[in-house]
């Protein structure tokens, strides 16, 4: 399986897509971008809510379920359902137009259904799933103490330990199936909201499916390659940043994410259904809307074009999964040109060995700065603000938590001037939201956390997705609440472990954090017919020189170009030619812009 393209309708429609703009886009994707690749029509969250006055993001009581307590789409925003149809219809219609068929699901079941105590449908006698001489519900498989963190309203996990967990898993999935649905994004299941039970019983539900569906899974907040390690082989792709909108300050950390997984040799691991990908998130070019909101299309996107050509370039050499986000119906020919590119779609499907070269030389064009040689350089800028993250409890970060007293929870760290401590102020739990206490033994155990000087509230283990990924290294505090997202408890091994998530809270500096460039990035790639591929990107504020000695370029790629004469050196924006002969590679870049050479022997 190779990386899947397509188009998603969040970043222009959040959740206000409709039957008529939903397949007038998905003609014009079939019309021009089925042909470069682009195949997957998807229509993202909430298509079940009525879209009426008082429904939001996160209310309850809004949502059409069926008698099995499985979602349905609006019939109002899609009246091609009425009479128990779905989305059969439509998919029907995308197929016709040699397209495949997505949608975006929450994780787990609908809290209505839960209240409502709806059966469960078993799919091999088509009546009610009994087991052990009864018949189970909603109310039976929901885990209320296990809410969406930022939906918790709408959804909560579902008890895969027992049958009727299962069944439920199986109803849904396969009515998706009978729909004609190709592909799944299922939300709050990765990232902060990290379910591993889950995501595997919905991998085992789609392989006994007769025709394949591909599974995303999302949303990718905090998301290490640590974290990935036990899932990839799971799924087909899945996020590993926060939301990515139309600034610069969220594409930037991508880089350092698509490194880390670079080096982690993730990108095309084991997957579902043959490989996975990392998922950089949907590309916001065009015309879009805001997050969370209910409004469709209103605005132009705030990147520049050389943002957007440095994202798409970047994307590519990762190879991320490419969901483009404007709307169809206002697509330009620049952004089309852009995300078309032969070239960007040959090296984002029939590359390898891509990843970040180090060995650069870099300096600003103005006279004043200074030359960078070798790899990129840290930024030495005297800040030591803390991070607090999250990891799989394996991870050697996320030990070497310990009670200083009886209202101080604290974690050891290493500076320039010996060991310091980090603390955390230690607090009772509120009453659940849902109602349910904790026992007396659970009380003493499991705690809220605050910091010491801060007034924001409680430590989080979840962070929003309404939370760009610019934001997803900040520190995780939010008004205090009776959630499970803010429950911890720290283990005599030393690990601090959300009751949320099972993941353990981690400690870092700010420089290890986020890893400040000196302004300038390279990622190089081979291609499938002997071609090698170097990307200069320039992160800095102003324009950049950027180069790359040959002789590093063969030791990065592992070819000897013997033959440097014979070779051809092309800059593919440009189109202009440049010769190896020289002995390096060097072109100035402007700010936020990138440069891509093709060579060929």
């Amino acid at each position: 399986m190779l990386p899947p393209r397509g188009w998603n309708s969040y970043d222009s429609f959040s959740w206000t897509i409709d039957e008529a703009a939903f397949l007038h886009n998905a003609q014009i994707m079939a019309d021009k971008l089925l042909p470069r690749g682009y195949q997957y029509a998807v229509i993202d969250f909430l298509w079940y809510r009525k879209n009426i006055n008082g429904s939001s993001t996160n209310s309850y009581g809004f949502d059409n379920i069926d008698q099995w307590g499985r979602p349905f789409p609006d019939p109002d925003r899609f009246p091609s359902s009425k009479g128990g149809k779905g989305f059969k219809q439509i998919a029907d219609k995308v197929h016709a137009m040699g397209l495949k068929f997505g949608i975006h699901l929450m994780n787990g079941i609908n809290t209505q259904a839960v209240n409502a105590s709806t059966p469960i449908l078993d799919i091999g006698t088509g009546n009610a799933y009994v087991e052990d001489r009864r018949q189970w519900t909603a109310r039976d498989i929901g885990l209320t103490h296990r809410t969406c963190a930022w939906m918790s309203k709408g959804f909560m996990s579902v008890n895969t330990d027992v049958g009727a967990g299962r069944a439920f898993l199986r109803s849904l999935y396969r009515q998706y199936a009978e729909w004609g649905v190709d592909f799944v994004k299922v939300d709050c299941i990765f990232g902060t909201d990290y379910s591993p039970k889950e995501i595997v019983a919905v991998s085992e539900v789609l392989k006994e499916l007769e025709r394949p569906v591909v599974l995303s899974i999302s949303p990718g907040t905090k998301v290490t390659p640590a974290l990935a390690e036990n899932i990839t082989r799971h799924v087909d792709m899945y996020r590993i940043t926060g939301d990515d909108w139309d600034s610069w300050k969220d594409v930037l950390p991508h880089f350092d994410v698509a490194r880390s997984f670079a080096d982690a040799k993730k990108i095309g691991a084991t997957g579902l259904q043959g490989r996975s990908w990392p998922d950089l998130d949907m590309l916001p070019f065009g015309r879009l809307t805001n997050a969370g909101v209910r409004e469709g299309p209103h605005r132009s996107t705030n990147l520049t074009f050389d943002e957007q050509r440095t994202q798409m370039l970047l994307w590519s050499m990762a190879k991320s999964p490419l969901m483009y986000g404007g709307d169809l119906r206002h697509l330009d020919d620049d952004t089309f040109n852009l995300i078309t590119h032969p070239t960007l779609l040959k090296i984002n499907h029939h590359s390898e060995n891509n990843k970040e070269f180090n060995h650069i030389q870099s300096e600003r064009t103005s006279k004043s700065d200074e030359l960078f040689n070798g790899s990129n350089s840290v930024d030495q800028t005297n800040n030591d603000r803390l991070v607090i993250g999250l990891s799989t409890c394996s991870d050697e970060s996320a030990s070497r938590w310990r009670s200083s007293s009886e209202d101080h929870i604290c974690r050891s760290y290493e500076t320039k001037k010996g060991n310091a401590s980090f603390c955390i102020s230690k607090s009772k739990l509120l009453p659940r939201s849902d109602g349910i206490t904790l026992s007396n033994e659970e009380n003493q155990a499991k705690f809220r956390l605050a910091g010491i000087d801060n007034d924001a509230g409680c430590l989080d283990a979840s962070v929003s997705p309404w939370q760009a990924s610019s934001a997803s290294r900040s520190p995780m505090f939010s008004a205090c609440e009776g959630h499970a997202k803010q429950v911890w408890e720290l283990t005599e091994k030393g690990d601090l472990v959300s009751s949320y998530s099972g993941l353990c809270a981690t400690v870092e500096s700010n420089k290890e954090a986020e890893r400040k460039t000196s302004g300038a990035q390279a990622w190089i790639a081979t291609g499938n017919k002997g071609e090698i591929y170097v990307a200069f990107f320039n992160i800095d504020t102003v324009s950049r020189k950027i180069a790359v000695k040959v002789a590093d370029l063969e030791k990065g790629v592992g070819i000897k170009l013997s033959r440097k004469h014979l070779c051809s050196c092309t800059e593919v924006w440009s189109g202009k030619s440049r010769s190896l002969m020289k002995g390096d590679i060097s072109a100035v870049v402007s700010s936020h812009g990138s440069m891509l050479f093709e060579i060929q022997c």
